[in-house]
């Protein structure tokens, strides 16, 4: 029997994460598991990602693979995932979400507010630019790429501290680097952050593939972060847009709120709904996410967001 295998990019993290479903993947279906390296634009490119399509050309190469049946399923950090849905290609499976924090990595212990004025903070993400800036308008915010390792070596360099996903530095047992974790209240993080996305072509599936994906997918997970992304799509934002959401369930309820920054930080809008989750099927609790996060577009968009960033029109 052949062994099923994951297309993954190369880098650390992309390997550690794809390493975590090979192994539950294995177990669930007692076939041989194998990873198959593709490599990307954005792996090879120094350009900024905001100039070459953002977070989103990691994925075009991995999905190509797919589709050419180079690979069997692809595992994505589900946050640099266009939300467009891709002809032929479909979610198998969401994994129970990790940490959905930002963390910041400063040099000699410091949080963001004992950071020095006019300290270098690292960063590639339109967002968490925004965020830094609305929080601290004299930091220097650098524009950086590089994995997770390369960033972390310029922190007491030439840069007092770098933003990284809580998730991604776990993963890579890098965890400790961490000198501050930024609670989601005040400081959302991008739709998705946290949670990996399992994607394999669309149709059925040979039945050890399809139990494999029935034994990573984690329902509570899957309506968290469609309602995040849902709002994305809704403001037609793509993934790099200064956009941050956080979505909860607490005693059934599931609460969504959705931030718009100016890019610069100077302004920003919020909004918040919620929906009580009937128990039931998976599609009925999907179209409840579907309602609430709509409710969060509109609100959001009748309030101004299009005039603090680039939504209602922006590429997926």
């Amino acid at each position: 029997m052949t062994a099923l295998r994951i297309g993954t990019r190369g880098s650390a993290l992309a390997v550690a994460q794809s390493s975590l479903v090979l192994d539950r993947l294995a177990t669930a279906t007692g076939r041989e598991v194998e990873l198959v390296q593709v490599t990307s634009e954005g792996d090879t490119s120094k350009a900024s990602l905001a100039t070459i399509g953002g977070t989103g050309v990691f994925a075009s190469a991995l999905r190509s693979a797919l589709l050419a049946d180079e690979c069997d399923l692809l595992v994505h950090s589900l946050k640099d995932l266009p939300t467009a849905v891709h002809p032929g290609l479909t979610l198998g499976a969401i994994p129970a979400r990790a940490d959905a924090r930002d963390a910041l990595c400063a040099r000699d212990g410091l949080t963001l507010d004992q950071l020095p004025e006019g300290a270098r903070v690292g960063t590639g993400s339109p967002r968490r630019v925004a965020q830094l800036k609305a929080r601290r308008q004299d930091l220097d915010v650098i524009d950086i790429r590089g994995n997770v390792d390369s960033r972390l070596a310029r922190v007491g360099d030439d840069l007092d501290a770098v933003l990284l996903s809580a998730a991604g530095l776990a993963r890579l047992g890098r965890l400790d680097a961490a000198t501050e974790l930024l609670g989601l209240g005040f400081w959302p993080s991008a739709p998705g952050q946290g949670a990996l996305a399992i994607e394999v072509r669309e149709g059925d599936q040979p039945d050890d593939l399809a139990k494999g994906l029935r034994a990573l997918e984690h329902r509570e997970s899957r309506l968290l972060v469609t309602a995040e992304r849902e709002v994305l799509a809704g403001l037609e934002a793509g993934c790099a847009a200064p956009i941050g959401a956080t979505a909860v369930v607490d005693a059934g309820l599931l609460l969504l709120s959705a931030t718009v920054y100016r890019p610069d930080g100077t302004a920003r809008l919020t909004s918040s709904h919620g929906v009580t989750l009937e128990p039931g099927s998976l599609p009925n609790q999907l179209a409840e996410v579907h309602d609430v996060a709509g409710r969060v577009v509109d609100e959001l968009l009748a309030n101004g967001a299009a005039d603090l960033a680039p939504v209602g029109g922006g590429a997926q």
